[in-house]
Order: structure tokens, then sequence, then C-alpha cells
């Protein structure tokens, strides 16, 4: 769980457009992250790999690129 848990805030972080890269982030902002993701992974359970895939999906570049190609 606590495997999940830390993936799914570092994507949510990284979803954010976050200045800070996560290594550098204050322990109190990671804390806010990973309790984000922990409500996350209970309510979705076993679907976790659906919301890594939508977080992953609305990172900045990939919204930028999609434009793109669709223009």
């Amino acid at each position: 769980m606590h495997h999940k848990v830390e993936l799914v805030a570092r994507a949510i972080h990284k979803a954010e457009h976050q200045e800070l890269p996560w290594d550098s982030e204050p322990s109190d902002r990671k804390d806010r992250f990973r309790q984000y993701a922990r409500n996350a992974v209970r309510l979705l359970n076993e679907d976790i790999g659906v919301l890594l895939l939508a977080l992953e999906e609305s990172t900045p570049g990939k919204r930028i690129r999609e434009r793109r190609a669709a223009a």
C-alpha cells in the first residue's frame, strides 16, 4: 500500500505543475500529497491504474503535444 501511495502522490504532484521537483519539496508538502494519494487509493482500490493513467495524461507537456497534433 505504501508504494502505491507514494506513486500516486508523485503523480498528483507532477500533474499539478509544481515548480519544485518532488525530491526538493519540504516534507510537509509531500505529506499533503500523500494524504491526497491515500484518499484516492482508498476510493479507487483496484482501479488505481486508471488514476495514474489519467494523471499522466494531464501533464502539461502531454496536453500541448495533443493540441498541436489536432491542429
